[in-house]
């Protein structure tokens, strides 16, 4: 059973591991989705001489999003335009057709090319090409799978971005930062002390987290380039649960430093301290608004933990609504990129499940059926919802999509995983 006390004074210690992450990834894929894009995405010329296969990166990428259906492309070998016969690629039922190349150099780099095109039209809607060295391959193949979805779909792609979790294995805890597949994983920071509630900033440059090696909770703002790092909240007491503004200025941070945990607004660099929330309970987990105008967050104010929004400028401000009703548990409040929906943790039948609702309506969808899962965050472009959950005790990395349609299980052979958070689109976006 989850103390509240303790999770809402982020004192429920969600673990973490260091060193390098996925030797091998597991991806389990759960449901059906709703109707797919059929695309054939053929193997590139002589990538099988090369480290890393592309068609295999893309592949994963497009599966993993929910919205395509692979075509089988046995048989068929076009690798250029003029080898294309659209009939072929018609009688497989495939709308969209992925043809490329690649050519080792003589100073050891990969050049790669690649088109996306319409088979009923046969027309090319995309092509990309560029000279790369053997450790970026995953990252050109990531990008090259934006353009598809992009081109496809009419969003934005997300699998050129990354997340952040904490990392346990041992004794030790790491904040590490990946792709957003869980390859590539580094530490930015390495403790015998807890870390917990890590935090991108909106541009992607620093990360706001929870670090106890001082044995209480400061909250410390890292850059991620120079790894130079700032306690910006060290106040009395408790330091906890810090959310950036949507223009990078401010945080929210959660303080006991008059009694209870209640919300404070800071500036980035730790000044300007100002009170936000003001309650005879406890005020916790607070996520902004992609506007900046409302502040979500979890309550006890009515005698069980429930989601709260609070307008933050105005005659109003500092008034709390009471946004969820069914049920005596609802935690961890993560706005969508769009503002007009919010994710949280929903208690169902015992189980802590994700679940969605739609300011609109206030109508509530449960996303997942497993039976311990926390810390949600939404995609970029709000397709997808990362969060951590528990298998065997261990916690692992998952994906949904936002109607729950998809389901997806990223696992590592070591380590407790917990805490994730999906960082926003690259600048160059």
């Amino acid at each position: 059973m989850i103390d509240l006390r303790k999770l809402f004074c982020c004192l429920c210690l969600l673990l973490s591991t260091h060193g390098p992450l996925y030797a091998a990834l597991d991806i389990e894929i759960f449901g059906g989705g709703a109707t797919k894009i059929p695309i054939a995405i053929m193997p590139f010329a002589a990538e099988s001489n090369l480290p890393q296969r592309i068609t295999t990166v893309l592949s994963d990428d497009l599966e993993r999003s929910g919205l395509f259906k692979l075509v089988d492309t046995f048989g068929l070998v076009p690798h250029d335009l003029e080898q294309v016969n659209y009939v072929d690629w018609q009688n497989r039922g495939a709308s969209a057709l992925v043809i490329g190349n690649t050519t080792m150099l003589p100073d050891g780099r990969i050049e790669v090319r690649f088109r996306l095109l319409d088979v009923a039209k046969r027309v090319q809607l995309a092509g990309f090409g560029g000279t790369v060295g053997p450790d970026q391959l995953r990252a050109f193949a990531h990008r090259i799978a934006d353009i598809i979805y992009e081109s496809l779909t009419g969003e934005h792609g997300v699998f050129s971005t990354r997340i952040t979790f904490v990392r346990k294995q041992g004794n030790q805890y790491a904040l590490q930062v990946s792709d957003y597949d869980g390859f590539n994983a580094r530490s930015l920071i390495e403790y015998t002390e807890p870390i917990i509630s890590p935090a991108w900033s909106p541009d992607g440059s620093k990360i706001a987290y929870v670090s106890f090696e001082k044995k209480k909770p400061v909250v410390y703002v890292q850059t991620l380039a120079t790894r130079e790092r700032k306690a910006v909240a060290n106040f009395k007491g408790s330091n906890s649960a810090p959310a950036w503004s949507p223009d990078g200025s401010k945080l929210a941070v959660v303080l006991t430093l008059h009694g209870s945990s209640q919300i404070y607004l800071i500036n980035a660099d730790g000044s300007g301290l100002q009170r936000l929330s003001q309650s005879p309970g406890i005020d916790t987990e607070p996520s902004f608004s992609p506007d900046g105008r409302w502040l979500i967050f979890t309550s006890d104010r009515g005698g069980s933990p429930q989601i709260y929004r609070m307008l933050l400028s105005g005659d109003r401000a500092g008034m709390a609504e009471r946004l969820t009703f069914e049920g005596d548990y609802n935690v961890s409040p993560r706005y969508s990129p769009d503002g007009k929906r919010f994710v949280y943790i929903h208690r169902n039948a015992g189980r802590f499940n994700l679940a969605l609702q739609e300011f609109p309506t206030r109508q509530m969808q449960i996303l997942t059926d497993s039976r311990f899962d926390e810390s949600p965050s939404f995609a970029p472009n709000g397709r997808m919802i990362l969060y951590a959950t528990e298998i065997n005790g261990r916690g692992i990395l998952s994906i949904v999509s936002s109607d729950g349609q998809v389901r997806q299980r990223l696992s590592s052979d070591n380590g407790d995983i917990r805490e994730p958070v999906w960082g926003p689109l690259l600048k160059q976006r």
